[in-house]
């Protein structure tokens, strides 16, 4: 694989697609209504950030929000946290969903490894919602109550959270992957009133029956009241072990004359809860608002996503993710979402592109790491599918490395817009991201997104421009989580993202911002690699990696010693069939010296069968460091959140002998 250099410009919009583009169009009304006029995107950006209530009150009125009563005022103060946005007004995010469906127009294409590809008409959607309402409705649930669901990313899952969120209930969900306690500890927390689960999953062409952990999950859970069972391993699941439990047949028979009822709830209630990945301790209760959700969806998915009517849009992603989320908005722009449960490499790795194929999907979203290993894997998707419809490729969960830009151009299609975009579950949504009026640049994500008063701070609180900082937010915006569940005092919320720069927003992640407004992610600050006082991210060192054709996968850590200095071990996963010899290992030091520098050349390479990750594919860095510096195993990982638990068993070995030689 080839070295790209950083910021080498790979694609420009034509003329045809920027006059398509919804950013354009937003430009045209505001240059109609507003009387403001923007040349570029970086002046309409700066003024979205400096006029930040004028900003989010055209988004009130261009996205022509729905509301039982005016709003007050556009914020209350900017003061972080404890701001309050559209107080007053009184919304529903389930109303914006359905308010411009089009009976017959496809609002959902799903599949699975156990389903084959099925459409569904918004006349269909909107039918189940209704029959699942009325059923809702005779549990007893009532706005503020809490909606648990165990399930996977298919059809049921998008009706039982519209459902919920109609009635102004609060949705939270987990993927049945999840571990047992990781479940629990989750929906513990949140004291839920009803549940939804299945009986069981296929993944890689292997099947889970998941009715014994329901039962568990059951069992710890004092409020459940009612729970919806899902045959979806088994048609005819029998779900009598578990209590009060109805069928999906049962709780969503149709009843075509009824009509959705929306109670509409205050602008900053609670729409869903997310929860932090959960690597050390319980994980995170994270709440966010159903105004502010709708608000900021409504905007990333419009102007940075570009979605219409007529597009198709895609994320692979589990319900454990805030992607999964991410993707339910994509129906209030009117667009046709596209759900995938299964391996995203089984029964090989083009099972997606043609998946992609077969949907006429115009929006493919991925992880960088799926676009890397496709890339390793030597995959030509443009030529062995038929991708006519596809205009986008989107990436996140990790920075995605110049090379994986280029793979896009060299394997996938030429003329295509590559968005590699950042946020977080914090959030639900990105904070830098796409904009299809502007060029791509290799390693770079093309803008901060409108509306987020992105910086890039150095350590003395200092924004910078083309230096590597903290990524950090000056100035409130709507989808920040309104509380933590059980967190009263809001010291939880405080000391996540308000304890390094008081009043500012840190959200752990180091930025660079660039000359022409461009962002580079180098991953997780916490996770730096500093070697005589310099500091690199992680994903520096993983891109030079990933240059040597043998090695499939890696991690690194720096871990600290007693006399002030630090060793930095290198994890290596080997493609099959080589091993880590002494000629690869030379290789990569090289690698690293050259592309990163020689102080940060590993202090020793080991090969290892799986790097530990968790259920959403992200490395597990921060815990591997906690444990090499001797903290137990059970006291820094939740075990639950593990893709892959039995991958930790070589570095708690390893930790052993790692001790001994700090």
């Amino acid at each position: 694989m080839s070295r790209m250099e950083e910021g080498t410009l790979l694609w420009e919009p034509g003329e045809s697609r920027k006059e398509k583009a919804n950013l354009n169009k937003y430009k045209d009304w505001l240059k109609e209504h507003k009387h403001l006029n923007f040349e570029d995107y970086a002046s309409l950006w700066a003024w979205s950030v400096d006029e930040l209530e004028e900003f989010w009150e055209t988004q009130w009125e261009y996205f022509d929000i729905q509301s039982k009563k005016p709003y007050q005022t556009v914020l209350s103060s900017h003061q972080m946290p404890g701001t309050k946005w559209f107080p007053g007004a009184e919304i529903n995010y389930a109303e914006h969903v359905f308010r411009n469906h089009k009976e017959n127009k496809t609002a959902i294409i799903h599949a699975s490894e156990l389903r084959d590809k099925a459409e569904v008409s918004w006349a269909k959607l909107y039918n189940d919602t209704v029959a699942l309402q009325n059923s809702l409705k005779d549990y007893g649930i009532q706005k503020g109550d809490r909606v648990a669901a165990y399930l996977p990313n298919i059809y049921e899952t998008i009706v039982a959270f519209l459902a919920t969120a109609s009635l102004g209930a609060i949705w939270s969900s987990a993927s049945p992957d999840f571990g047992t306690q990781s479940v629990i500890d989750r929906f513990k927390q949140i004291e839920p009133k009803l549940m939804f689960t299945v009986d069981g999953y296929r993944y890689g062409g292997k099947d889970f029956d998941r009715l014994p952990v329901a039962e568990e999950i059951q069992k710890e859970l004092p409020t459940l009241e009612a729970t919806i069972g899902v045959p979806y391993l088994n048609g005819k699941a029998d779900f009598n072990k578990l209590k009060n439990a109805v069928t999906w047949q049962e709780a969503a028979k149709t009843n075509h004359s009824g009509e959705l009822h929306y109670e509409y709830v205050p602008f900053n209630d609670p729409l869903w809860i997310l929860y932090s990945s959960g690597t050390t301790g319980k994980p995170k209760p994270i709440v966010h608002s159903q105004g502010g959700i709708l608000l900021e969806h409504l905007k990333a998915l419009t102007f940075h996503q570009d979605l219409r009517e007529e597009d198709r849009f895609f994320w692979y992603t589990t319900t454990g993710w805030m992607m999964w989320n991410f993707l339910v908005g994509s129906l209030l722009t009117g667009s046709t979402a596209i759900l995938y449960d299964g391996s995203p490499t089984y029964p090989d790795k083009h099972v997606l592109w043609k998946f992609a194929e077969d949907t006429k999907m115009t929006v493919f979203g991925t992880s960088a790491s799926y676009i890397t290993s496709c890339m390793k894997g030597e995959l030509h998707p443009g030529k062995s599918h038929d991708l006519t419809y596809l205009r986008n490729i989107s990436s996140t969960g990790s920075p995605l490395p110049p090379e994986g830009f280029q793979w896009c151009y060299d394997k996938v299609k030429e003329d295509i817009w590559i968005a590699s975009i950042s946020g977080g579950t914090d959030v639900c949504t990105a904070f830098i991201l796409g904009a299809p009026t502007l060029p791509v640049y290799a390693g770079e994500l093309q803008c901060r997104g409108l509306g987020a008063k992105l910086e890039s701070y150095d350590e003395k609180g200092e924004p910078k421009i083309g230096e590597v900082g903290e990524l950090v937010l000056t100035e409130p915006f709507p989808s920040m989580p309104i509380y933590f569940w059980n967190d009263p005092n809001g010291s939880r919320l405080h000391d996540s993202y308000f304890d390094v720069y008081p009043g500012i927003w840190c959200h752990g992640d180091y930025l660079k911002i660039t000359e022409r407004g461009t962002g580079v992610i180098y991953g997780r600050s916490d996770a730096t690699i500093n070697r005589g006082g310099i500091r690199i991210g992680s994903s520096e060192i993983y891109r030079a990696v990933d240059q040597v054709n043998e090695v499939e996968d890696s991690l690194i850590v720096d871990v600290p010693d007693q006399e002030g200095s630090s060793s930095t071990p290198l994890f290596v996963v080997m493609k099959e069939g080589t091993e880590l010899t002494e000629a690869v290992r030379n290789k990569i030091k090289q690698h690293i010296r050259e592309q990163c520098s020689p102080r940060h050349t590993p202090t020793g390479i080991y090969q290892i069968k799986d790097i530990p990750k968790t259920l959403n594919g992200k490395k597990l860095e921060i815990p591997v460091k906690k444990i090499l510096m001797g903290q137990p195993a059970d006291q820094v990982v939740n075990m639950g959140s593990l893709s892959n638990k039995e991958s930790l068993q070589y570095f708690i070995k390893f930790a052993e002998k790692f001790q001994h030689t700090l």
